[in-house]
């Protein structure tokens, strides 16, 4: 009986450690599986992150597509096409023909909807000319030399809820032509600017005429009424066969086509205009108009290439401290192989098209410097081109009188490698340069989508915040792991480690508003504590060294970093003590004039030197704590032993503890970096947040991610700015995955080296 009793009571001590065991091992299962489960899930997070990030950029590398919607004859007449746009929506075509007449017509097939003719009586149309491009205001330059302004207009109603498009003319300043000229003239420009024209043109005789009429605003009637008129004609250097005038009539072109020469001229209302530069274009011109936003003037030469110019200044002045201009040969495009017969402009953007001979039609966008796309539009030559005003249809008219109507994919034509990545030559620029400017208030603005300042930028703000990090972090966690007494390493560790919680929005509040204000103001004291308080440190060590024993032995082992604090205060007091004296003697009372006049240096205030101090405070507890960590993980049998053999505790440091923890050193390291890389507000509030290429301290910088922060909400979605923004939080993501990749292929090795010692 006791036999039993004893062996049912064995069996029951071993089955509960059993049945023990096999919860243990399911927990553990569960928990690996868990832990599995979550690192793919991390995995996959990222992955649809990227994804992501690639499907919104790629939009932005598609290539231009065309599709040919409708092809028709347009109604035959007794006039030439002078002239063909279409509006807004596509639905309707304009044709003004050199009768007079005007064509609205269906763009897609071809029938007209409304015929007018221009109030000119027996006269007839010389040339068409654009007054205002985005307004659709145009003027005629009739046989008899006088001109007439109009506008095409299109009303749009909504009549049982379907939209119907009324297209018109309109004579803003009366139907009867404004007298210039005696007799038609070779070349016109008409501009308007607050209820006043201005008239250029060239005659026959090889004057060019300039005159501007002032018309009063009749109240009664409405409209305006005709006021004081001037002229003036002058005779230039070059045969006139072509004369163009920028809308702000600032700069008056007189191109000589048979020399392929451009007299270049500042005006100065109706004074005679000086002559700043006469331009060789190489071959007989064309063709010539303006760019969108009337800057950039293209040339079309026989000898088939397409030239880009504008006004820029030279980087030297008059004696008088005034800027010298000249022409700037920008950029050449080479069009299809076949003579150039027409060249026309999109209406919002800097892109053209180029027709020849042969009927082909070749698309470009200026400032990318991109062939976007060649097409064939007939067999005869391309005698008209014209855009609709989004640029979305494209009108190509033959010789033969027959219409192509395309449908151009191609809304994001300004974005090519070199735009990006490389210097551009923008307009109203002196030189190329990189350059982001998403958006201004002109609506001749230019959008400047250059990435490299911020990519600078983000690894300028960087490399100074690891710069002041790294060295207080990696220092400080290995003195405090390694050398500090207990007790106070209980206080100092989760002191550092609880920064980390402080919310980087109030670091850059501090850094922007009381950090930056006071490094501008005290920029000598500054310098001196950056200067001497690394030097101190070691001096106050090495004097605490050669101390008397009976004094040294006062203060317990691994509580010497107290004893720096006062030492850490009055350094820099005295640095600050000494900042105004220093900035007397040595930079002549003002330290940032000094720099400015003395080495060509400017400071901003928000700069980088107040972003590598707020950040690195920001990264300081993410390296500390690793580095901490892994310091004070090495195994004490390595320490001791290394002690035991008779080596220093500074050779056990350098020969056993941070080979053994540079993994986790370098871990700590680059998971700052990451943090540093990525930082936002910091460098939003804290930086000026000014996007140039300078990798100097005093000056501001925007990071990618800031970027992201600031345009985001104010850009148009599905535009070319919001997929730049993405294509920007693209790059930064590579760059963080390309780092922390490195950074842990760096890391196993380490391990692998230093981990069987």
């Amino acid at each position: 009986m006791s036999q039993a009793v004893e062996a049912a009571a064995s069996a029951g001590a071993y089955a509960e450690p059993a049945t023990h065991l096999r919860w243990r091992h399911l927990k553990d299962r569960v928990a690996r599986h868990s832990v599995g489960l979550g690192g793919v899930a991390v995995l996959g997070s990222l992955l649809l992150i990227f994804v992501y990030l690639v499907v919104e950029v790629a939009p932005l590398f598609t290539p231009v597509r065309a599709e040919q919607r409708a092809e028709f004859a347009l109604t035959a007449g007794p006039g030439t096409t002078l002239y063909l746009t279409a509006e807004e929506q596509s639905e309707i075509g304009l044709r003004l023909t050199s009768t007079g007449d005007a064509t609205f017509f269906d763009l897609a097939s071809g029938t007209p909807r409304v015929q007018r003719r221009l109030p000119i009586g027996d006269r007839s149309v010389a040339a068409i000319v654009q007054i205002d491009m985005s307004r659709d205001y145009l003027a005629a330059a009739l046989s008899d030399g006088s001109v007439l302004p109009f506008r095409h207009t299109y009303t749009v109603t909504y009549p049982d809820d379907r939209r119907h498009i009324a297209p018109g003319l309109e004579f803003p300043f009366g139907e009867t032509p404004l007298p210039f000229l005696t007799e038609a003239p070779r070349s016109l420009v008409v501009r308007e600017e607050s209820g006043q024209l201005f008239f250029a043109a060239a005659d026959a005789l090889g004057n060019v005429h300039l005159g501007s009429i002032e018309f009063e605003e009749d109240l009664l009637g409405g409209g305006a009424t005709l006021g004081e008129a001037g002229t003036l004609t002058f005779t230039p250097g070059v045969q006139p066969d072509l004369v163009l005038v920028n809308p702000l009539l600032d700069w008056l072109y007189v191109i000589d086509a048979a020399r392929g020469r451009i007299a270049f001229y500042r005006l100065r209302g109706i004074e005679p205009p000086e002559l700043v530069a006469t331009e060789d274009v190489g071959e007989r011109v064309l063709q010539a108009r303006f760019l969108a936003g009337g800057i950039s003037v293209l040339t079309a030469d026989a000898g088939g290439a397409v030239t880009q110019w504008f006004p820029a200044r030279r980087a030297e002045t008059t004696a008088e401290g005034d800027a010298i201009w000249y022409l700037a040969r920008v950029r050449e495009f080479e069009a299809p192989d076949a003579a150039i017969t027409a060249l026309g402009s999109e209406q919002r953007r800097r892109g053209f098209a180029v027709g020849t001979a042969d009927g082909r039609v070749g698309l470009y966008y200026a400032t990318a410097q991109r062939k976007l796309l060649e097409l064939k539009a007939g067999e005869v030559p391309i005698t008209s081109l014209g855009f609709e005003p989004r640029a979305q249809t494209l009108l190509a008219l033959g010789a033969d009188n027959v219409l192509k109507v395309f449908r151009l994919h191609n809304e994001y034509p300004e974005i090519s490698w070199s735009s990006l990545w490389g210097k551009v030559w923008y307009e109203s620029h002196d030189e190329p340069k990189h350059l982001w400017q998403s958006s201004a208030a002109s609506s001749d603005f230019e959008p400047k989508f250059s990435l490299s300042p911020l990519t600078l930028g983000t690894l300028k703000g960087a490399f100074y915040a690891m710069i002041f990090a790294v060295p207080l972090a990696v220092l400080g966690a290995i003195f405090t792991a390694n050398f500090m007494a207990p007790p106070m390493r209980q206080v100092v560790k989760p002191t550092v480690e609880i920064m980390q919680a402080l919310p980087t929005v109030v670091l850059g509040f501090l850094a922007g508003l009381w950090l930056a204000p006071f490094v501008e103001a005290n920029l000598p004291g500054v310098f001196l504590t950056l200067l001497l308080l690394p030097l101190s440190i070691p001096v106050a060590g090495y004097a605490w060294v050669r101390m008397p024993a009976r004094i040294r032995f006062l203060v317990p082992s691994g509580w010497e970093a107290a004893l720096l604090i006062p030492v850490v205060l009055g350094i820099v007091w005295l640095c600050f003590a000494l900042a105004k004296p220093v900035e007397l003697l040595l930079f002549e009372g003002n330290m940032q004039s000094w720099m400015d006049h003395t080495l060509g240096i400017g400071y901003d205030q928000r700069n980088s030197l107040v972003v590598g101090i707020a950040m690195g405070v920001a990264v300081i507890p993410s390296i500390f704590s690793i580095a901490e960590d892994a310091i004070f993980s090495v195994p004490k049998h390595l320490t001791l032993g290394s002690l035991a053999l008779g080596a220093t505790p500074w050779q056990t440091l350098v020969g056993v503890v941070l080979p053994t923890a540079s993994p986790g050193i370098f871990s700590g390291v680059m998971i700052g970096l990451g943090r540093a890389v990525g930082e936002t507000m910091i460098v939003l509030m804290a930086t000026g947040n000014t996007p140039v290429m300078d990798f100097s301290l005093f000056s501001g910088m925007r990071t990618l991610s800031a970027n992201v922060a600031v345009e985001m909400p104010e850009s148009e979605v599905g535009s070319t700015h919001f997929r730049l923004l993405f294509l920007a939080g693209l790059v930064l993501f590579v760059f963080t995955f390309a780092i922390n990749t490195v950074a842990e292929v760096v890391r196993q090795r380490l391990r692998e080296k230093y981990g069987d010692l």
